[in-house]
């Protein structure tokens, strides 16, 4: 049985510092300057560059389907994808006051957590819906689950409905006291139960993460009919999917790193070290960097969009 924690101890190392020599001064100082930087860069260039992207993805695919009444199965999960990553990159504008946080009530912060999980779920279970759409394009199986892949209104609504239950998930082990409270808020709200960060980290990163190497397993070990174009070909006529999946593989994996580096500082009732609180806000950074290259990739390199 999950059991309830008392989270009241827990804040951010660069909150509730006591400096003893003046080398601890200069690191401090030097690590509010790297986040401030980092943050700086991240609105400056990459958010107007992920919302164009974006935008223009939706216009296109969205136009597309209004001249021919009909939307490829890979359009459709590439157009959820889509829509999740822009949701995300709305939601990074809560890292404009960095080095500090936005201020909210918990109540308040456990809801924008709540939008930020669902988008990263359904950006995570869209993204390996679309490899395996490929894959049963390269290798078409003789079973119903090609019954299921022409009809990709089925996994989007799979996807839409499992990402809420992991969301709803995440919003209730933030714990359910002192949502009137005042907080300095993250997306991942700090003040979240460890198993929070052990739920994001398995469900967001782990599970999908295996079924992602499987299918690119199958595709290069398995012997595809004779009809079927050449691995190179196939990997050329899609290759967005493919640069994504393996950009977010890395990215992600960074992020991920830092959750479960956090739920372990939790669970050792520590609250870490400003390093620490500045390696978690540069692997968060990285994760919405990410969201705006993978919006670039498709733009660029799925050819509807080209």
């Amino acid at each position: 049985r999950m059991t309830s924690h008392n989270m009241t101890w827990i804040s951010y190392p660069s909150k509730n510092l006591v400096f003893t020599s003046p080398e601890e001064i200069e690191a401090f100082i030097a690590y509010q300057n790297i986040i401030s930087r980092l943050m700086h860069c991240y609105i400056a260039f990459f958010v107007p560059t992920g919302l164009i992207a974006g935008l223009s993805i939706l216009i296109i695919l969205i136009k597309n389907y209004l001249q021919y009444k009909v939307i490829e199965n890979l359009d459709l999960l590439l157009l959820h994808f889509t829509l999740s990553k822009l949701v995300m990159i709305f939601l990074s504008f809560t890292v404009i006051p960095r080095p500090d946080y936005l201020k909210a009530t918990q109540l308040a912060c456990n809801a924008l957590s709540f939008f930020f999980n669902f988008s990263y779920f359904n950006a995570q279970h869209a993204l390996v819906s679309t490899l395996l759409i490929l894959l049963l394009k390269r290798l078409p199986p003789r079973t119903a689950l090609s019954k299921v892949t022409q009809r990709p209104i089925l996994c989007v609504g799979f996807v839409l409905t499992y990402a809420f239950c992991l969301s709803l998930t995440g919003a209730a082990l933030a714990g359910t006291d002192n949502y009137h409270l005042e907080t300095d808020c993250q997306l991942d709200p700090l003040f979240a139960w460890p198993e929070y960060e052990i739920i994001k980290f398995t469900f967001g990163f782990g599970i999908p993460s295996v079924l992602q190497i499987l299918c690119f397993i199958v595709l290069f070990a398995k012997e595809a009919p004779a009809e079927a174009p050449a691995l190179q070909q196939h990997v050329r006529t899609y290759p967005a999917p493919y640069i994504i999946s393996i950009t977010t593989f890395l990215c992600h994996l960074f992020y991920n790193s830092m959750i479960l580096s956090r739920a372990t500082l939790k669970l050792q009732k520590s609250t870490g070290t400003p390093k620490n609180e500045l390696v978690m806000n540069i692997a968060e950074i990285v994760l919405f960097c990410e969201s705006c290259a993978s919006l670039v990739f498709i733009l660029c390199l799925h050819k509807p969009c080209k």
